[in-house]
Parts: C-alpha cells; sequence; structure tokens
C-alpha cells in the first residue's frame, strides 16, 4: 500500500455533550457537519481522522438530534499529526480498506466481507457457499502491506427452525434437550442484516409474540418489530427463541442482556460434524475451496484489480491519497537442505527424500527401537471373527520386518458388541505382564471407545489400540493397515520408529504444549505437555494439566514441567543444557499473557528445580491459524514452495524475531505455512539453526511418515490433549507417562 508524499494524518477527540451513546447516532451526527469537516474523514466512534488540519487546535459546533429537540455540542481537538508507518494509521487504513470492500459490493459477515453475487449453490448438500477475502493490512519489516487471501463462508441453505422442526420429528418426547445440546456453540447468520451470532441456549418459554423493550423505551412484540424494521412476517408464532449472549465488546459498548433470535430468520454457519466426516460433502466442497496458487493468485489480481475499475472506489482512494500496487510483493526465500531419515539400530540404514519429504514406501526395514510384544490382549466380537484373524495373520508377517518380536495374543471373543462386554473382558484378563489391549469395534461408537480409553488411561494403566473393524476387511489392504497399527502399537509401548540427524552437542530437551477444550465441563480446557527424552528426540515424557476460563495455563504447567526435568535426569543422568519449547494453541489476545505471565514462571521452574540450574532456553510461540499465502515461481508457473522452504524478510514484523516455514507438500490446492514467534531467547542458536530445528521436528511425528505443518512435540501435546479432553475428563495415570500411548 503506498501513500502520497507528504501525506499526514491528524488524530482528532470527539466529545459530546450531552453525552450521546449510540455509535450509530454519533456517526450520523458528526457526518452532518461535513462542511466543516471536510471529506475524506474515519470516524471509529471515540477519534476522529483528517487529512486535513482545522483551522483551530480546538473546534466546537452545535447540532440538534434527528429523534429529538436536544441540542448537542460536538467538541473536535487535536491530538497528533500522524506519519504513514504510525500504528494508529494501520487502524485508519483498515477502516478506509472496509469501505472500500463496500463500494466494490462486498459484505461484511463476521469479521470478513464475502461476494454475495458471486454465491454458488451445492443443492445437494443444502450448502451455499459465498466467495469472499480475508485482509489486514500492517506495518511489516520494510513497508506497509496488504495481506489478502481468498475465503469462503459456508452458509447452510435449511434455517434453524427446519433444523428444530427436523429434530422434533426424530427424537420424540425429549427433543428439546436434544435440540439445545446439538445448536450449543453453533454460529448462526441472520441474513436481515448479515451478523453472526454463537448460540448458547434456546428458551422454550417465549416466543416471537412476547415483547421486549425499545430504546425509546416503548414495547414491541418480536414478530412486529421485524415486520416494522426488516420488512419480515414470522409465520410460525409458536417457534421458541435463540439465546445469545453479548459479545465482550458488546459488553464493553455497555450491553448485558441476552441477545434473542428467531430461528426462522437464522441459517447455520459452517460444517456440522455429520458434513466434516461425508466425504461425498467434502470433496464436493473442495472443488471451489482447494485452489492451486495459479487460480489463487489469479483471483487476488483481480480483486485488487477491482478498484480502480470502480468509480466509486477509485475516487474515495484518490480523496485518501493511497493506492494499491496491483502485483504481489516478491520475497527471497531460503530453502533448506533436504532430511535424511534414520531407522534401524542407531540409526543405521538412511532414507533419502524425494520433494514431497514423504516416506511410506521405505519403510521396510527394521525401526529405530522396538518393543518386544509378548504378552497382549486381542479382543473382538463373533462378528468379527474372520476379520480379526486375518489382521492377526497380517500382522504376525508384517510386524518382525519391522524388527518387533510377537508373541500370540491372548484372544476373546465377544459375544455381542455391548460396552461392558468389552470392559468386563478387559478387567478379568488383564495382568500386570499385559504390554497392550486391542480391541477391534464393530463400529464407530464414542461412548464404547470412550469407556475402554478410561479404563485403560485410568483405572488400569496399560496401552490400548482401538481399530474399527471395517479397516481391516479388505484383503487388498490389510497388510498395509496392519504395518500402520503395528507401527502405532510399538509407539505406544514406547519403541521409536526413526529420527533425524540432530547436530546439537549440548544436552537438550525440547517440549511441546498444546490445549483442547474439555467437552465434558464448560469453560474447563486440558492443556497437552510433551518432552523429550533422548538426544535424537525420539522419546517424549508427557503430562496434562486443567485451566479454566481466565486461569493461567502454566499454573499447572510447572508440575509438568518440573516431572519432565526430573524425569529427563533419571534417564540422561544429568538435567537438560539447553530447553526449547514450542507453545502452540496460543491467540492473538493470550500473546501478552504468555509473555508476562508465563514465561517468569517457566524461568522459576528452572529455580525450583536448583538455585544454580539455569539452562539456554527459548520459547517460540506456533501459530497455524494464519492467513498467509507464499507461492514460488518455477518457469513462468506460480507452484507451492518446497518443503523446508523459510521465509524471514519483508513479511515478517519489525519488532518480532519470526518467521515462516513451509514444512509440508500438500497434493491439492495451496499449502499452508506455520508462523513462528520466538518470545524469548537465550539458546545460544543462531536464526538459522532455530529455523532447522523446527523444520527437523517436523519430521518427527510418528503417526505420520512424512513432514507436518507443526514440530512433532505440539502434536504430540494436541493428540494428549485431544484425548483427555474428549474422552478421559481427567489427567492420564503416571505410570503411562514415558509411552506416547495417546497416538
Amino acid at each position: 500500500m503506498k501513500a502520497a508524499d507528504q501525506w499526514l494524518l491528524h488524530q482528532y477527540s470527539v466529545d459530546f455533550s450531552p453525552v450521546v451513546d449510540n455509535p450509530r447516532a454519533r456517526h450520523a451526527l458528526l457526518r452532518a457537519h461535513s462542511e466543516i469537516l471536510g471529506t475524506p474523514m474515519a470516524f471509529d466512534g471515540m477519534m476522529l481522522f483528517l487529512l486535513r488540519r482545522l483551522d483551530e487546535p480546538v473546534t466546537r459546533f452545535q447540532t440538534k438530534r434527528r429523534d429529538s429537540d436536544d441540542i448537542i455540542t460536538i467538541t473536535v481537538t487535536l491530538k497528533n499529526a500522524l506519519p504513514p508507518t504510525s500504528p494508529t494509521c494501520m487502524q485508519v487504513y483498515n477502516i478506509i480498506f472496509r469501505k472500500i470492500l463496500g463500494l466494490v459490493g462486498f459484505e461484511q459477515i463476521g469479521r470478513n466481507y464475502f461476494n454475495p453475487n458471486a454465491k454458488r449453490e451445492i443443492q445437494q448438500h443444502k450448502i451455499q457457499l459465498l466467495p469472499g477475502f480475508i485482509t489486514s493490512i500492517l506495518q511489516y519489516e520494510q513497508e506497509v502491506l496488504l495481506m489478502a487471501d481468498v475465503s469462503h463462508k459456508i452458509l447452510r441453505t435449511e434455517t434453524v427452525l427446519d433444523m428444530l422442526a427436523e429434530i422434533e420429528q426424530t427424537k420424540g418426547a425429549g427433543w428439546a434437550d436434544v435440540a439445545k445440546r446439538v445448536l450449543a456453540g453453533e454460529i448462526v447468520l441472520t441474513k436481515y442484516n448479515n451478523k453472526t451470532y454463537r448460540v448458547d441456549d434456546i428458551d422454550f418459554n417465549i416466543d416471537p409474540m412476547n415483547t421486549f423493550d425499545k430504546l425509546d423505551g416503548t414495547k414491541i412484540t418480536y414478530a412486529q418489530y421485524y415486520r416494522d424494521a426488516y420488512g419480515l412476517n414470522i409465520s410460525d408464532l409458536g417457534q421458541p427463541l435463540l439465546v445469545s449472549n453479548p459479545k465482550k465488546r458488546d459488553q464493553r459498548r455497555g450491553m448485558i442482556d441476552h441477545i434473542h433470535l428467531i430461528p426462522e430468520l437464522c441459517t447455520l454457519t459452517g460444517l456440522s460434524e455429520a458434513m466434516r466426516s461425508d466425504f461425498h460433502v467434502m470433496k464436493d466442497l473442495s472443488v471451489y475451496t482447494r485452489i492451486t496458487p495459479n487460480v489463487r493468485m489469479k483471483e487476488l489480481t483481480n480483486f485488487i484489480g477491482s478498484f480502480p475499475r470502480n468509480q466509486e472506489a477509485s475516487t474515495y482512494l484518490q480523496k485518501w491519497q493511497v493506492s494499491f500496487e496491483a502485483q504481489p510483493v516478491r520475497i527471497n526465500a531460503r530453502i533448506m537442505d533436504r532430511e535424511k531419515i534414520l531407522t534401524g539400530h542407531q540409526g543405521k540404514n538412511e532414507i533419502s527424500l524425494g520433494e514431497n519429504a514423504e516416506w511410506s514406501r521405505d519403510l521396510r526395514k527394521d525401526l529405530l527401537s522396538c518393543i518386544g510384544l509378548h504378552n497382549w490382549l486381542l479382543i473382538y466380537t463373533a462378528r468379527d471373527s474372520k476379520n480379526a484373524m486375518e489382521f492377526l495373520n497380517a500382522f504376525n508377517t508384517v510386524a518382525p520386518r519391522l524388527g518387533m518380536e510377537t508373541r500370540p495374543p491372548l484372544i476373546c471373543e465377544l459375544r455381542d458388541d455391548r460396552t461392558e462386554s468389552f470392559i468386563r473382558v478387559i478387567r478379568q484378563n488383564l495382568s500386570l505382564q499385559t504390554q497392550m489391549v486391542v480391541c477391534i469395534l464393530p463400529t464407530i461408537r464414542k461412548d464404547r471407545y470412550d469407556a475402554i480409553k478410561k479404563f485403560c488411561c485410568l483405572e488400569a494403566p496399560v496401552p490400548s489400540q482401538c481399530i474399527v473393524g471395517r479397516t481391516i476387511n479388505k484383503k487388498q489392504t490389510v497388510m498395509s493397515v496392519a504395518t500402520k497399527i503395528a507401527m502405532q502399537i510399538n509407539c505406544k509401548m514406547g519403541g521409536e520408529l526413526w529420527t533425524v540427524l540432530i547436530p546439537s552437542k549440548m544436552l537438550m530437551m525440547v517440549v511441546g504444549i498444546d490445549s483442547y477444550h474439555d467437552s465434558a465441563t464448560r469453560g474447563r480446557s486440558v492443556g497437552g505437555f510433551v518432552a523429550s527424552m533422548n538426544h535424537d528426540l525420539s522419546r517424549y515424557f508427557s503430562r496434562c494439566t486443567f485451566q479454566h476460563t481466565g486461569q493461567e495455563l502454566i499454573d499447572g504447567l510447572k508440575v509438568c514441567m518440573t516431572s519432565a526435568l526430573r524425569k529427563f535426569k533419571e534417564i540422561n543422568g544429568k538435567l537438560p543444557e539447553r530447553v526449547i519449547i514450542y507453545r502452540d494453541g496460543v491467540g492473538d489476545g493470550q500473546l501478552p499473557a504468555v509473555v508476562e505471565y508465563e514465561l517468569p514462571q517457566v524461568i522459576d521452574t528452572f529455580r525450583m528445580i536448583g538455585t544454580d540450574y539455569s539452562p539456554k532456553c527459548a520459547v517460540v510461540v506456533v501459530k497455524k491459524r494464519i492467513n498467509n499465502r507464499f507461492c514460488s515461481l518455477n518457469q513462468g508457473n506460480l507452484v507451492n514452495p518446497s518443503p523446508g522452504t523459510v521465509i524471514d524478510s519483508v513479511v515478517t514484523k519489525p519488532d518480532l524475531y519470526d518467521f515462516f516455514l513451509v514444512s509440508q507438500s500438500v497434493r491439492q490446492g495451496t499449502v499452508t505455512p506455520t508462523s513462528y514467534n520466538v518470545i524469548w531467547d537465550n539458546s545460544g542458536l543462531a536464526p538459522d539453526s532455530m529455523q532447522s530445528l523446527t523444520y527437523k521436528l517436523t519430521h518427527l511425528y510418528f503417526n505420520w511418515p512424512g513432514t507436518i505443518r507443526v514440530p512433532a512435540p505440539c502434536l504430540y501435546a494436541h493428540k494428549l490433549s485431544f484425548l483427555v479432553g474428549q474422552s478421559l475428563h481427567k489427567e492420564p495415570r503416571i505410570e503411562l507417562a514415558d509411552r506416547l500411548f495417546f497416538l
């Protein structure tokens, strides 16, 4: 984004006497006096921004409210003259840009803008797809840049009332409770004003014929209000109302009452869990959403090119004396050397990687370290008997090839598939020598899976492996499936699959931290903590902690860190000399808390271990949900960057130690990079070494023979917190902590 030479923005405070609380009224009163203030102007409700400097530092004028005879005195006071790179200017640029988006035909839904005239109907799935763009203007390393990416808003064509009717028809007497559970937390769109709301409850005691108080104090029914305000007639006057709690920014504006919504006028956004697990839905959506770098760039350049083509938008930009370049910024990136995957005893076997950084076809030899499977249970129902035997034969064939020594399992065949039957037979046959419990389940049922995991992780600590019957019922794929399961079982018992060359001469521990909400307790989340225990970064120790909304995660993480350091010393004979912590699951709003509160607590944890213990340390915040996209130019064609591509200039922040890493390869669409922000560093690692270590760690996730988007300890921490948040709801037994039992 470019501003004209000598561009200067004047910032004014605006006071209304008597006070005007309504933001829309404040805007209207100010706009009515544009002959005094001049144009262009931008007003955020408190501050006014003008390119011109008013004649006097303080300007007063009076105006009359439209809805009364009250005389309002408006005082405009000069506060600052701001250059184009001022942080405050970034806010104004974004205000200007949002206005431009409206002028070229985009509508705001939530935080982003979409083109309603280009919507696509996917009728077979009752879905609408609105194309749009995610945008933000910020100061980057050298200049102010517009970050833009293609986005899509998924809307369902059926209303919430349609969904309630379907639930009532299928669930019978207890349908109201089911409806509350299904809709709680869902985001709905009110098409009459394109606003989104989170559903917190359903109030079955009120309907559209109930009244509420308008701003002027008069009462009106919901039905009459929507008829008067939007010309909408509500057909079902007996429907219950949805309840949405005001957002934090609304609460700051004084809105404390619940918001009531009419189901008939609301549509759900996004995909349901059933839709996400439906292959056909996801395939049909991907035609529009998974676009190649070439198509993505074409859409973005057309988008930016639409501004000068639109007369109103072009005039508005000229008034503000700003412009946008038609072509994206070019960056010099680096590609790190391809890693070699080390397998076999002490890493004697090397696997050279191709351009896709994936090695599934090369895992034909011994794994890095194997645990003998001598005492284990194989449990299945009578209907899965044939599949179970074919799986066992395949398992016994592939396991020795991987270096795993196996003995026959204790076989338990069940007459029925009741959850109680699985738990009973595990309890009856489990002994202190049991290394693994393998259950072949006839169908996917969360309650049964949760019960097995609770028993094996909480009551009787033993690694467990659940297999859905249909995954092993095809002869042509059973060997491949058995190989993957054998590797997973080896990990869960404490074995290691592979590693990469770790050149560090110092004894180092790498920690991954992530969090996941607890599905059983509202307002509570689970913090997963996973720490490496050896030089090869292939053995791990895990703990988890619980936190409630507003509570700092690190309160429990101090216990986790202390346990990990003591375990590390027990295994290695001494404490780590260097600790690298990768902190995932941190939103933008939580970053200050991590820096100001969590970081000092980590340092205190080191002191708790010993007054003279002060390891070299770095804390890196990992951010996956970003909108930055990068493309490589290959013989005039735009393609995805190669795995190992690092971007650490031009589009990084001037006041941060940050970088982007493309670590994985994708078969469809455009690859998403990961952002890394090093918020604390006395590790002694140069930036190149920090980036190299980060890339190496993306090779070490044992559930996938390829690189992943984040360092492996982060994904291990996510898997742990997901298992606890979804199934266990308690911390797993400490006896399992030195194994990857949660894979």
